[in-house]
């Protein structure tokens, strides 16, 4: 089997490089099939997650930054000139290489891929929930008339979702917002790592894995640790990840003379081992399409608290039961489960064990049959 991947860039720490990265591997080296990832601006740099000889990386080389260095009108036309000249290589490529199936990652392909002429069979994944789609939701925050401008690119976008032969997301509950478009597939992210060894529980750490922008919350947890760290001195937390707002973040800590406890770090990409480190994990995202971090610190055998946002935490965490669900943006309630956890060391343990023997339901093996059983399927009705 043939398949294409489009993506904009591997160069992130982010969880859909790592997500997309695992899947192409595992196609090509597990289960022998012939997989392509194109980008459209790697611009020469190599990908953050180890690719394997496997599997063709092809760069179209479109600099979609260019748009940026002028003002609106000239920025406009600037955009139109790239997409028109992205959709040709992009169609150049697909022809070329003859997939059978070809799958958007609901980048800015997703506007005219259903409408190219190469042969193969159009899908598509998304890494979000409906709502936070392409950040639209931060045009329609500005009001009149960007919301206007962010309700055509929405109807656009789902008029281009009702095309495709299959639409793929992470949830149930995702899965329930797209109903009045179309039916959708749910097939969630698998684990990116095995390890036989879990952390100890016992070294006064409390972990949190994400970019430092609005929607993962950097802003919460430092309310919640704000009220924790006075009664748990010895205790930290370590937050791994960078974003736009690195520099706010880092001054609010120091502001509040949190800097000694609270650590900011680069992204790293054997994150495992610091989950091994750590005695709790901490989701305070405002949304998420599922929650790799999760699972990830569950395989670890660490108890995880998230608030129970949209939409992928609650479809992993069975609240008291193998991690805790905290109400939405119920900081106390955040901060006293919190303080229970970390008073509480066999607790920690008894929920870590229970969160790493669910996390065995994202092996790889589980997950990937499930993509190459709706592959198999989809050509089969295609014919």
């Amino acid at each position: 089997m043939r398949i294409a991947y489009i993506y904009t860039a591997l160069t992130t720490f982010g969880g859909v490089d790592r997500v997309l990265t695992e899947k192409a591997n595992y196609l090509a080296d597990i289960l022998g099939h012939e997989v392509y990832i194109i980008t459209d601006s790697q611009a020469g740099r190599p990908p953050v997650f180890p690719l394997s000889d496997k599997v063709h990386h092809i760069d179209l080389e479109t600099d979609f930054d260019e748009q940026y260095h002028y003002g609106i009108v000239k920025r406009f036309l600037c955009y139109r000139r790239l997409m028109k000249q992205y959709r040709q290589r992009l169609e150049d490529t697909l022809r070329k290489i003859r997939p059978q199936i070809t799958i958007s990652t609901c980048g800015r392909d997703l506007d005219f891929l259903n409408d190219l002429k190469d042969g193969s069979i159009k899908m598509a994944e998304s890494h979000t929930t409906k709502e936070y789609m392409r950040n639209l939701y931060l045009m329609k925050a500005k009001g009149f008339p960007y919301s206007m401008v962010a309700n055509h690119w929405t109807h656009k976008m789902e008029k281009s979702v009702q095309r495709l032969k299959e639409f793929v997301v992470l949830n149930e509950h995702d899965a329930e917002s797209w109903r009045a478009i179309r039916q959708v597939k749910v097939i969630p992210n698998s684990l990116p790592f095995k390890t036989e060894s879990v952390s100890t529980l016992n070294h006064h750490r409390i972990i949190s894995v994400g970019r430092l922008s609005v929607e993962k919350g950097a802003d919460r947890m430092i309310e919640i640790w704000k009220q924790l760290a006075p009664s748990h001195p010895g205790w930290s937390v370590e937050w791994f990840g960078h974003g736009p707002l690195q520099d706010k973040v880092s001054a609010i800590l120091k502001e509040q003379h949190l800097d000694d406890s609270f650590h900011m770090h680069a992204p790293v990409q054997n994150i495992k081992d610091e989950y091994l480190k750590s005695d709790i994990y901490a989701l305070c995202s405002r949304f998420e399409g599922f929650g790799m971090v999760l699972i990830e610190a569950m395989s670890c055998g660490l108890p995880c608290v998230s608030f129970d946002c949209p939409h992928g935490p609650r479809t992993i965490i069975t609240n008291e039961q193998n991690g805790f669900l905290i109400p939405e943006d119920d900081i106390d309630a955040y901060v006293v489960c919190m303080d229970r956890l970390m008073n509480d060391i066999e607790l920690r343990q008894r929920i870590g064990q229970a969160g790493r023997q669910s996390s065995q339901q994202y092996a790889p093996e589980q997950i990937m049959k499930q993509w190459e059983t709706l592959f198999e399927a989809t050509i089969q009705s295609n014919k």
